[in-house]
């Protein structure tokens, strides 16, 4: 397994979008995997998509079995390695939450999401997934599909007043806990 360098708002790369995973349960999608999750665990990420590691994939991990420091009142979201993600808004109701990415580190913004999704793809295996979320799972699943698009959630902040350095706006988080 390999730490990979998270690529940074700005890198042309994370404006990609990504390609569909073709083929399943290869040595190279599960090494894909295994890089994603250590990648995330090694900077206390709530996710990780393939292209925030220069992978051009529909790939998406997220979630965990234990709190996040970087986000520590908020409810535990199952471990999950999407492939091909489909997500559906199940109605037209959206909450606004802060939102902080690995590729755009030290800053935080209110970003409107779907309150409740369904969300459907595949695991590595291939086997089918098909789950509903509401709110922080919901709007985890919203962020890291949104990096298969080519999208960073400052693209989605509608008040640039809540938008800003984690340290001004939540002084309780230390720098090793964010992002």
């Amino acid at each position: 397994m390999t730490i990979h360098t998270i690529l940074k708002m700005g890198d042309p790369r994370l404006l990609r979008v990504a390609q569909p995973v073709t083929a399943f349960d290869t040595e190279a999608l599960h090494t894909l995997v295994r890089d994603l999750l250590e990648t995330m665990e090694s900077v206390n990420g709530a996710g990780l998509a393939a292209p925030q590691i220069g992978v051009d994939l529909q790939v998406v991990i997220f979630g965990s079995d234990q709190r996040n420091p970087r986000y520590p009142d908020r409810p535990l979201v199952p471990r999950t390695t999407l492939v091909n993600p489909v997500i559906t808004p199940l109605g037209d109701t959206q909450e606004e939450d802060w939102e902080g990415c690995l590729s755009v580190p030290g800053l935080r913004g209110v970003v409107p999401r779907f309150s409740r999704i369904r969300y459907t793809g595949f695991d590595p295996f291939g086997d089918p997934i098909d789950r509903v979320a509401e709110g922080f799972h919901a709007r985890v699943v919203q962020h890291e599909c949104d990096h298969l698009v080519g999208k960073l959630y400052p693209m989605r902040v509608r008040d640039f007043s809540r938008f800003g350095f984690t340290e001004v706006l939540f002084p309780g988080i230390s720098a090793a806990e964010d992002d």
